[in-house]
């Protein structure tokens, strides 16, 4: 599928769209006077995080997509608990899924060095996802900032919450109102899509078990792609992490 440049500014705006949801009074200043050098702080790092490991890009993004999907943009997919696997991250969606925790642990050490306390994580997430796209080679927006961090972190509202990929269509647009957006901004947030990776699990349904009946493939999948998916996910193999984009490194217009 080849997006238009329209389309591909109507996916940044469905980000920026999910990541004011529920926020207030938030300025895409709000640290000029207390860590004025926040924002480059961050684009040092994330340059310096994906000229060593160029495919984390996606996973960036998406670590701030499931965070705001679950309490808003709030960080709370960070929290951690050693004496509870109860928390977002524990989740089925996120388990062994999401990735650049060791990434953002270092971005925030890094703002910590120079403006002890003040940054917040769930603006490090927001400001991450959106230089590690532009980065990819996507579109940069306007990230307004001003975000607390949560303090609440469950699994069960994660599973409650995220998008699953088992829902149809009806059930993706209730979703995704659930949280204030429409279809037309889920449809563009797919094209996020466009770079990152993903594992045999959520697809095995539909090459080999459609519909419940042993050995049937979603007629409705582009059989180039189907063979594509079944040489790289046998029957039974969830873990292996696959690519579905000739390009999973860059944000383009190909998806």
């Amino acid at each position: 599928m080849a997006f238009s440049r329209t389309m591909l500014s109507s996916v940044v705006l469905a980000l920026f769209s999910l990541v004011a949801v529920g926020q207030a009074q938030l300025s895409t200043t709000f640290y000029s006077s207390s860590c004025p050098t926040a924002l480059s702080i961050v684009r040092q790092q994330v340059d310096s995080i994906l000229a060593s490991n160029p495919n984390l890009a996606g996973g960036l993004q998406r670590l701030h997509f499931h965070d705001c999907f679950v309490r808003g943009c709030d960080a709370s997919v960070l929290l951690f608990s050693a004496s509870s696997t109860n928390q977002e991250k524990d989740a089925q969606p996120n388990q062994n899924s999401l990735r650049g925790f060791q990434q953002i642990d270092q971005v925030n050490s890094a703002l910590e060095a120079a403006c002890p306390g003040v940054v917040s994580c769930a603006d490090i997430l927001a400001i991450v996802a959106r230089d590690a796209t532009v980065k990819a080679g996507g579109q940069t927006w306007p990230v307004l900032l001003g975000r607390r961090d949560g303090t609440v972190s469950l699994a069960s509202e994660a599973l409650a919450a995220l998008p699953s990929p088992l829902l149809n269509l009806g059930q993706l647009i209730q979703n995704f109102a659930a949280v204030g957006l429409n279809a037309s901004d889920m449809i563009v947030l797919s094209g996020a899509h466009t770079f990152g990776r993903a594992r045999c699990g959520p697809v095995l349904n539909r090459l080999y078990n459609f519909n419940g009946v042993n050995g049937q493939t979603d007629p409705s999948m582009d059989s180039t792609l189907a063979a594509n998916l079944k040489k790289q996910c046998p029957p039974n193999e969830v873990t292996t992490i696959i690519t579905m984009d000739s390009s999973p490194n860059v944000f383009d217009r190909t998806y």
